[in-house]
């Protein structure tokens, strides 16, 4: 049979990796989008607001990535579990700033 403590930390892993390249393609995205409102140039405090918001979301999801990449290279399990609720979290505040900004975007627009 498997051993169920092998299964979970493979699990674990896997999950680990799959918000790695989440993370790194949601900070891409962010950047992009503060590339885009600056290339239009709107300073509109909303607009402001928004690009503020995606520029602290693009830095919550690089956190992130430290956070994952630590825990993927730790040996301690402990550890590793401390650095996943860490990195869960970041990504969950990066994942509402996103969607803030999205939500002030379109209050903008319309």
């Amino acid at each position: 049979m498997n051993n169920p403590k092998a299964t979970n930390t493979t699990w674990q892993r896997e999950e680990l990796l799959h918000l790695l390249s989440v993370s790194g393609n949601l900070a891409g995205l962010c950047i992009a989008a503060v590339a885009l409102f600056h290339t239009i140039g709107k300073s509109v405090v909303s607009a402001t607001i928004a690009d503020d918001l995606l520029a602290m979301s693009a830095l919550l999801f690089l956190v992130c990535i430290y956070f994952i990449f630590f825990a993927l290279r730790t040996q301690t399990e402990r550890l590793a579990l401390r650095l996943e609720k860490i990195a869960d979290a970041l990504f969950l505040a990066a994942m509402t700033g996103m969607v803030a900004s999205g939500f002030i975007m379109v209050y903008t627009v319309l």
